[in-house]
Order: structure tokens, then C-alpha cells, then sequence
């Protein structure tokens, strides 16, 4: 997922501050800098490991189970018709014939198989694997009663808005483009002004704090690439 605009003015920063913490604005924070008193470490996670949310494929599961109930209707529908002493259909005489006759080697037997086995595939792939690729699961705070009842996640997209919004205060940055992956994130920015590793340092700097108070369970790597915009 990625995020892309030009530098616009902003207002407070859309990073919350992390538990415990109190209020940039409060007395006991007044005279430092609200930009930097939201940068917190997180705090720390439970020793249980996180795993990554499931999808339902509830979709997937219907459609299958559609076409097997239509299938095994009409196959059933046909057998009772055959029982009772009439013809069996002409879809299932020409398919009994065409299995009885046809070589293994054919061309249609062997896209047929091809595909039942790509379908199949498929639908063993899905049950194994989690999907929602799009959402991150988040650290869960150490002290918190009932582990496990209640799990938070972040959006890749949203994650790619906070990073890209933290990316344009970097003072020099004319635009930015952040693409947050499960394990990578790819910074991409024009810088308008200053030198291009004066604004590569910030930037690394700046992004790499800002992904740590997101409080992913698995903290993606940090790719950053400044360059000049084009003129004309």
C-alpha cells in the first residue's frame, strides 16, 4: 500500500502518544518540543507470540459450496430419475461415454485435469495460508488482563499515511511517496533544498522512530531514497 502527495501544512502529528505517557501539553511537558514528546518508544510486548489475522474467505467458501450443492443436486436428481426406470440424461451418457472412450493422453482430458488441479490447489492454498495482507498485527502492552481476548491492528494504507505525513515535516522534503509492506517500508522523497544526505539522515531518522511507535509485532526495515525533482 503506499501514500503519495506533496507537502501541505499540518497540524498536530497523528502519531498518539504511547500508554503512560502524559500530554505534550500538559505542565510537567511544557517547553518541549510537542514533535518530539510523541516519539516514545512503545511499550513493551507480551512475551506471547502474535500471529497474523485470519481471514474468513467467506466468499471462496460460498461459491464452492454453490456449485457442490448444485452438482451433487443434480447428479442425485438423476440417479432417483434412473431408479425409477427412465433414461439417465444426456449429459451424463455423453460423459460416461467420453471417459470410457477417450485415451489418457488427449488434449481435453489433460486441460481438464490441469484445471481441477489448479482449482484444487487454489482452494488448499486458502485454507492454509491467513490472507488480510493488509492489515498488521500490533504489539499487545505487557499488563493487560485478558491476553489474547482483544488483538489490534494496524491498516497498511493508514500506516502509509502516518509515515508519509511524519516525512514532509522533514524540513527540505518537497513530496513523498511511503509504501508499507509486512516486512519492508520504501520511503521515496523530492528534496526542493539542502544537501540530499542532510535530508536522506533526517528522513531515516525521522521514519525509523515513527515505525517504531506504530507497535507492529514484526518491525518492517526502512528503505529511504532522496532525490532532486525534475526540472521543467
Amino acid at each position: 500500500m503506499s501514500a503519495n502527495t506533496r507537502r501541505e501544512p499540518t497540524g498536530d502529528s497523528d502519531l498518539p502518544p504511547g500508554p503512560g505517557k502524559a500530554d505534550p501539553l500538559t505542565d510537567g511537558n511544557r517547553g518541549k518540543d510537542p514533535a518530539r514528546a510523541d516519539l516514545a518508544p512503545p511499550v513493551e510486548a507480551s512475551g506471547r507470540r502474535m500471529r497474523r489475522f485470519w481471514s474468513t474467505r467467506r466468499i471462496p467458501a460460498a461459491v464452492v459450496a454453490l456449485l457442490s450443492a448444485a452438482a451433487t443436486g443434480l447428479l442425485l436428481y438423476d440417479v432417483i430419475v434412473v431408479r425409477t426406470g427412465r433414461s439417465a440424461m444426456r449429459w451424463r451418457r455423453r460423459l460416461a461415454e467420453e471417459l470410457a472412450t477417450r485415451p489418457l493422453d488427449d488434449v481435453w482430458m489433460i486441460v481438464g485435469a490441469a484445471v481441477a488441479m489448479a482449482l484444487g490447489l487454489w482452494l488448499l492454498l486458502l485454507a492454509v495460508t491467513p490472507g488480510m495482507r493488509r492489515l498488521l498485527p500490533m504489539r499487545q502492552p505487557a499488563g493487560v488482563s485478558g491476553k489474547g481476548a482483544v488483538r489490534a491492528g494496524l491498516d497498511r494504507r493508514a500506516a502509509a499515511l502516518v509515515l508519509r505525513d511524519r516525512a514532509v515535516r522533514v524540513p527540505g522534503v518537497q513530496s513523498a511517496q511511503v509504501a508499507v509492506g509486512r516486512r519492508k517500508v520504501k520511503a521515496r522523497a523530492r528534496a526542493h533544498f539542502r544537501d540530499l544526505e542532510e535530508v536522506r539522515a533526517d528522513l531515516d531518522a525521522t521514519l525509523g522512530e515513527a515505525v517504531t511507535v506504530l507497535g507492529l509485532v514484526r518491525q518492517p526495515t526502512l528503505t529511504v531514497r532522496v532525490r532532486r525533482p525534475k526540472k521543467g
